[in-house]
């Protein structure tokens, strides 16, 4: 299919998709900080609406149930609408939500206010990328998929503690509020600088395939979300799971028969894509997701440090993360896709594993090290992964990749932290002991490196020169 320019396009010059880069980033940027800040004012927003702190997690399950559901929209949106359009009305959405969250006056609005900001979340990450790919010549895709993947780097560093000087310095309405500048700076780079465009020949809705794919993502995603809250009870989780893969393959079954289908299965044949986010990508993520879940609990439970000292250990974790995106071009380009995944995996995954063998008694330096190299290696790995991925997508294959992508995103994060969850639970139960020790967060360190260790000689069955046209590496030298 070919495009129709909205506005005449500017040329495709690695500026160009700098700067297209650069403003997506920029949109993930306030989505992202919005999921990290919101956590350190759930106990002064409960009390602020007369409810228990506990109870304001409705308000982020219901963000993320809105998601699950409007994301395989998305990519059909771009295409019917134009993903400029899409996007400006996803920052719309969300600088709106925000300004009601930090207007409510009590639980049923606030929920109601985080269900549109879902909204807006589930269209601005994939139709972001969508923009990101149409604006980026193969050459340039390296550079622009590092741009935008800083904010998921630098987001939760900068959270936490932004949350909490706000709500302890100004008030929790104030960590909604950020939002509006960011929000109106994004819309006006977005409107200025971001060529329109849309499908010259849309295909038409595929309910059944929205109402499955919808169906079956918010199952799986709120059943993983329940497992790291065993309080909850098992049996809903269980079912939540398995109604979740029941729908999961009606909609594959149905995708795959569809004259339009809402998704275009045929990116999983593509080798590149395949492996970067459905097989081997999706078992590293998982991994790589449970180490920022164990880590705060290892620091606080088992070494008994406070929340600012454990904030402390978890910094240097991110600043590595942000380091490794000055060294991941280059390195790219002088190894290739293959090797880096599959040696840097392998540094990753025994970083992870190491974080066993620390105690209270380890040296506060080599505790900082390892946290680097954890944080330096697990950069990089997302950085390829998502970079490979679209390597060898085609123009026609770009909107459902780029919603493939992010649906199977989501899940890796549940699913990392729902593992995390059940591994300690389990070795809790196995010791009959009533609160979590050092030993149960040793075991989930092992098996989580475990996981990532199988997922990085997974990368082995790409060929040496995979994403050689993206990384510009030359296999052989």
């Amino acid at each position: 299919m070919t495009a129709i320019p909205d506005t005449e396009a500017l040329p495709e010059t690695a500026t160009n998709a700098r700067r297209v880069a650069l403003i997506v980033a920029i949109a993930f940027f306030m989505q992202l900080l919005d999921s990290t800040i919101i956590s350190t004012s759930l106990p002064q927003m409960g009390a602020s609406f007369g409810v228990p702190a506990v109870a304001m997690s409705i308000g982020i399950t219901a963000y993320m149930l809105t998601m699950a559901v409007f994301v395989p929209l998305s990519g059909w949106l771009a295409d019917r609408f134009g993903a400029r359009n899409i996007f400006l009305l996803a920052i719309i959405l969300f600088t709106l939500a925000s300004l009601a969250c930090g207007f409510s006056q009590n639980l049923t609005q606030f929920v109601a206010a985080r269900v549109v900001q879902g909204l807006g979340s589930a269209l601005m990450t994939p139709v972001g990328r969508i923009l990101v790919l149409r604006n980026a010549s193969k050459s340039e895709l390296l550079n622009a998929t590092a741009l935008i993947t800083w904010p998921a780097l630098f987001a939760p560093v900068v959270g936490p503690v932004l949350g909490g000087f706000i709500t302890t310095y100004l008030s929790w309405h104030w960590n909604f509020f950020i939002n509006i500048p960011l929000g109106v700076i994004g819309l006006a780079l977005v409107a200025r600088f971001i060529p329109g465009g849309r499908e010259a020949d849309p295909k038409p809705l595929d309910w059944p395939g929205f109402f499955l794919t919808s169906a079956g993502l918010a199952c799986v995603l709120y059943g993983l979300e329940r497992i790291a809250h065993p309080e909850d009870g098992v049996l809903p989780t269980v079912l939540l799971i398995a109604a979740g893969i029941v729908i999961g393959w009606l909609a594959v079954r149905h995708l795959r028969r569809a004259p339009h289908p809402l998704l275009d299965l045929s990116s999983f044949k593509v080798l590149t894509f395949a492996i970067s986010t459905l097989a081997a990508g999706t078992i590293f993520r998982v991994a790589i997701n449970a180490t920022p879940f164990l880590l705060p609990l290892l620091f606080q439970v088992a070494f008994g440090l406070s929340p600012v000292d454990a904030g402390m250990m978890i910094l240097a974790y991110f600043v590595g993360k942000l380091g490794m995106k000055m060294v991941t071009t280059p390195t790219l380009r002088r190894f290739g896709f293959r090797s880096v995944l599959v040696i840097n995996g392998l540094i990753a995954s025994a970083s992870i594993m190491a974080c066993a063998a620390i105690s209270p008694q380890t040296p506060q330096a080599l505790v900082i090290v390892l946290m680097l190299i954890a944080g330096l290696s697990r950069s990089m790995q997302f950085t390829a992964l998502n970079t490979l991925a679209f390597a060898d997508i085609d123009a026609a294959q770009r909107s459902s990749a780029a919603t493939l992508s992010s649906m199977l995103q989501q899940v890796a994060m549940l699913f990392g932290v729902a593992v995390a969850a059940v591994i300690l639970n389990l070795s809790q139960i196995a010791r009959d002991r009533p609160a979590l020790d050092l030993v149960d967060f040793r075991i989930a360190f092992l098996a989580i490196g475990a996981i990532g260790l199988v997922a990085a000689l997974r990368f082995l069955a790409l060929p040496p020169g995979a994403g050689a046209e993206v990384s510009g590496h030359a296999p052989g030298n």
